[in-house]
């Protein structure tokens, strides 16, 4: 029975079948049991993708990464549903997966299910992996880091969401969180996820009107803020501008005040609290809140047209399984891997892809709290050796700044851990996107230029995932399973096929999308779903090339109608920025009497360069015109030391339009900005380039 046996497993091994035993006691086991337990039934190969999805191999004639792609729009509720069961931890399971209509804008998912955000994203991992770190804390000053396990993290949020409790906090109520990235910043997070509190994360660089706008749309009672916050050398004063905002804002019951550098700040008697004091005497034990898919997890501010910031809500198991399929899926997060994203929790990249993505997935993601430069430009390829970085996920405004610099500053550190490259924001030039390639990544990493947005909840088109060994080119490329890119003209009508521009739509429903514009679904659906009927309106404008592969243009508000042509100012700002002597520039459109419109450039000089400006000017024009055509050549080309960005890297091109108009008066609040005195260098500037061409 032996030799038996050994031949039916050595002709399987050799076949490379399956085997299944049964095991019986040894008493019943003869030649003839042997053999009927055998089995050498082939499995069925794995589904090829770059990060393997071992639910795809029940998927019904799926055999390759279009294959599943396809499956995914076809079959989407299997697709999604299936996922849902398998990656997310529920009280209750769903009895339907969705229920959209997207010429209404219904959008809801996963109907009947309960779970909590927070068991998915911390009690899971650590029941499993108690002490492995969850956070890695990259304080300002390198090499201080500070590693906090699951186990740690999971009791400094139960502990936190018994203080809101103990205040009286409770599900449904909005709690503004104003924190830099910090541990206890992460936990607060968790605590309102954990007791049903939806979150409202505000920028820790905002000023106290921005704030105070933000606390009084979502009418939030709790705040939650640090004494200060310290960034690039610098002390920032959070809760004096805390004090400032909850001024105008009297439905503010309760502040709780963490520290950061534990100095002595104003705390007013029954308004203020000492977060760590009051967190203390609470329990590391708090039963999570059973949630229902479509109740509110967090609200998040974004820019709008009219000036006003939309509170875009986002719900918990859509949401929690896109950005959960997305950072394993766009990254290939691995067990063992550390996850840099180097954004703030106070964006939509924080909360996807530093804290809700890499934790429900398990990962160590870390909190940066420093600035690329700080102390010196070589900071991020330090930080990336000294903590054996394998993904690192960063704005392209960085990448324009740090290629300013020589690249010793890159090459002096050991970056061989880096597996991943990703950039997200606005669109990635190509002589940047080749400086991250080549100069950070060697040329060995792959290149991840993502574009999605606050509403899309997560990643939407991505070089990866896709069949392993396929190209990665410059731009996004290729749409996120579930995701189905249209394109539309000006009248509205779809364009087909390949080599085509125009508005970038979505024409299915995926799991992240936002719900509603929180108090304001009319404009909601204005924004998002009535301009372009029966799709999502992204706002931008995308190329989908001979390849089919999608590239983003910019906003379609940022498209210049010059005497009939349409242009997108990244098209112009691409090609000024393959010049020398460029580190970025940024265009926009400005009025003219007879071509209706024509191009203004604001353009930043690499460090160190010293050549006449007027040179450099005449040498940019003639790139645009040699790159593109002659009507795109920018009627103003105007050196200038900065521009005015967001502190997560937008640029504010409303900015520029008034400032290229000679509308200085109508700025309005500039305290938001990164550098708030660039704006007046800018206008000096501007102001005596017209005296110049003009005398």
């Amino acid at each position: 029975m032996a030799a038996a046996l050994a031949r039916v497993l050595d002709r399987a091994v050799r076949l490379s079948f399956p085997i299944r035993i049964r095991v019986f006691p040894a008493a019943r086991f003869s030649q003839h049991t042997v053999a009927r337990c055998l089995s050498t039934t082939p499995a069925k190969k794995a589904v090829e993708t770059t990060t393997p999805m071992p639910e795809a191999d029940g998927f019904p004639g799926v055999r390759t990464h279009q294959d599943l792609y396809e499956f995914s729009l076809r079959e989407p509720d299997t697709f999604w549903g299936t996922l849902a069961k398998s990656r997310l931890q529920w009280f209750r399971s769903f009895d339907r997966v969705s229920d959209c209509d997207m010429s209404e804008g219904r959008i809801k998912w996963f109907l009947g299910g309960q779970l909590n955000v927070s068991v998915n994203t911390l009690d899971r991992h650590a029941q499993k992996t108690p002490d492995k770190a969850a956070l890695i804390w990259e304080r300002d000053e390198p090499g201080s880091e500070v590693r906090v396990t699951y186990r740690e993290l999971l009791a400094m949020t139960c502990q936190l969401a018994n203080t809101l409790k103990s205040h009286g906090v409770k599900k449904g109520d909005r709690v503004c969180i104003y924190m830099p990235n910090s541990p206890i910043a992460v936990a607060a997070m968790q605590a309102c996820a954990r007791i049903g509190a939806p979150h409202s994360v505000v920028f820790a660089g905002f000023s106290a009107d921005a704030l105070a706008s933000r606390i009084q749309d979502a009418n939030c009672e709790t705040v939650i803020t640090t004494d200060q916050a310290v960034r690039g050398g610098k002390v920032i004063e959070l809760k004096k501008t805390v004090d400032a905002a909850v001024a105008n804002c009297p439905m503010v019951k309760r502040v709780l005040v963490a520290q950061r550098t534990g100095q002595e700040v104003p705390m007013k008697h029954n308004l203020d609290f000492p977060l760590e004091e009051e967190m203390s005497s609470q329990s590391s034990e708090c039963a999570p809140e059973i949630m229902d898919s479509e109740d509110p997890l967090f609200m998040l501010y974004t820019s709008g047209s009219t000036g006003k910031p939309k509170g875009i809500l986002h719900t918990q198991a859509g949401y929690l399984l896109y950005a959960t399929m997305t950072s394993k899926f766009a990254f290939d997060i691995r067990e063992d891997d550390i996850f840099s994203c180097v954004a703030d929790i106070g964006w939509i990249t924080g909360h996807s892809y530093v804290v809700y993505g890499p934790l429900s997935n398990g990962a160590t993601t870390v909190l940066f709290e420093s600035i690329p430069t700080y102390p010196n430009p070589g900071r991020y390829w330090e930080m990336v050796e000294r903590l054996k970085i394998n993904q690192f996920y960063l704005a392209p405004t960085a990448v324009r700044l740090l290629l300013k610099f020589d690249e010793s500053w890159v090459k002096k550190y050991d970056r061989s851990t880096l597996r991943k490259l990703g950039c997200v924001g606005e669109p990635l030039n190509v002589e940047a996107g080749d400086w991250y390639n080549n100069v950070v990544g060697e040329g060995r990493c792959d290149l991840v230029d993502t574009w999605w947005q606050t509403e899309t909840g997560g990643i939407m088109i991505t070089p990866r995932p896709s069949q392993p060994g396929a190209e990665i080119l410059h731009g996004p490329m290729r749409p996120f399973f579930g995701i189905e890119p249209v394109l539309f003209n000006d009248e509205g009508k779809e364009l087909p096929g390949t080599e085509v521009s125009g508005a970038l739509c979505v024409r299915k429903p995926w799991p992240g999308i936002a719900r509603t514009i929180f108090g304001d679904h009319e404009r909601y659906l204005d924004t998002y779903f009535r301009p372009y009927p029966g799709t999502y309106f992204s706002g931008d404008g995308a190329h989908r090339d001979h390849k089919g592969y999608y590239h983003i243009t910019g906003r379609m508000d940022d498209v210049i109608n010059i005497s009939g042509h349409r242009i997108g100012t990244a098209e112009i700002e691409d090609a000024m920025d393959e010049h020398r002597d460029v580190a970025e520039t940024a265009v926009i459109g400005t009025p003219h009497d007879v071509k209706g419109e024509v191009p203004y450039a604001f353009v930043i000089l690499k460090e160190g360069v010293r050549r006449d400006e007027e040179d450099i000017a005449k040498e940019l024009k003639d790139l645009v015109r040699k790159s593109i055509a002659a009507y795109a050549v920018p009627d103003t080309i105007l050196i200038t030391p900065g521009l005015p960005k967001t502190r997560s890297g937008k640029i504010m091109r409303r900015i520029l339009r008034k400032i290229s108009t000679d509308k200085e008066e109508e700025l309005g609040d500039v305290s938001t900005l990164a550098e708030p005195s660039v704006v007046d260098a800018i206008v000096q500037s501007h102001k005596a380039y017209k005296q110049r061409t003009t005398s």
